[in-house]
């Protein structure tokens, strides 16, 4: 008689477990994930040498000349012998920048030298003679950290920011977050998102967001 309930109990505990693994194979998001790497989504490559975190300290954009242009990037732009032109302009949510007589360029996915020749386009003739326009990445867009942190939103992108960092600027983990397994949503220049499997050392790209994902026990 004593083995009936054992079987029974056994049995519970199996479909609880098939059950619970069947939930977490299935959260969803019908978001395609692709290994680390294994995704062909340079959105922003920052392209920085291996040092150490610069804690609190603004990535060097402007002088990589292959960072790709995105959303909420702010960049100064000078127009040589035209103050009235040379400011500081912050690319909208679409990535376009509206600049002053020659109106809005499309900006997302293009570099800064890619951005000095179009807006000297648009100035000659009509506004300018052999326009000289240099074009510099002063604030680079934030990242994002959601899920199982003390602190979830938006923050300032640093040079070299690996995931680990990522959650110390967020306040660190909560006591039911998955500690060295993550995703990194992405998006491409196309407009195709893949979340990215990450692990803490994984290196984020401005524009990113980090999930931190709640343990199953």
């Amino acid at each position: 008689m004593s083995a009936e309930p054992s079987a029974i109990s056994f049995l519970r505990r199996r479909g609880l477990l098939t059950a619970v693994f069947a939930l977490a194979a299935c959260d969803g998001d019908s978001t395609p994930i692709v290994k680390e790497g294994g995704e062909s989504l340079q959105l922003a490559p920052t392209n920085a040498p291996g040092g150490g975190l610069r804690q609190g300290a603004p990535a060097a954009a402007g002088k990589d000349p292959d960072y790709r242009l995105g959303a909420n990037d702010r960049l100064r732009i000078t127009v040589f012998g035209q103050p009235t032109l040379t400011g500081e302009y912050t690319l909208d949510g679409n990535g376009v920048l509206s600049f002053p007589l020659i109106g809005n360029i499309p900006a997302e996915g293009t570099t800064t030298s890619q951005l000095q020749k179009a807006i000297a386009a648009k100035l000659e003739p009509d506004y300018l003679v052999n326009p000289n326009v240099s074009a510099e990445v002063i604030t680079r867009r934030p990242f994002y950290v959601i899920g199982e942190v003390q602190k979830p939103g938006n923050y300032s992108y640093v040079t070299s920011l690996t995931a680990i960092n990522a959650v110390a600027m967020a306040g660190g983990f909560t006591r039911r977050a998955k500690k060295n397994d993550f995703y990194i949503r992405r998006t491409s220049a196309d407009g195709q998102t893949v979340r990215v499997e990450a692990h803490s050392g994984t290196v984020l790209q401005p524009g990113d967001t980090l999930e931190v994902r709640e343990r199953l026990f």
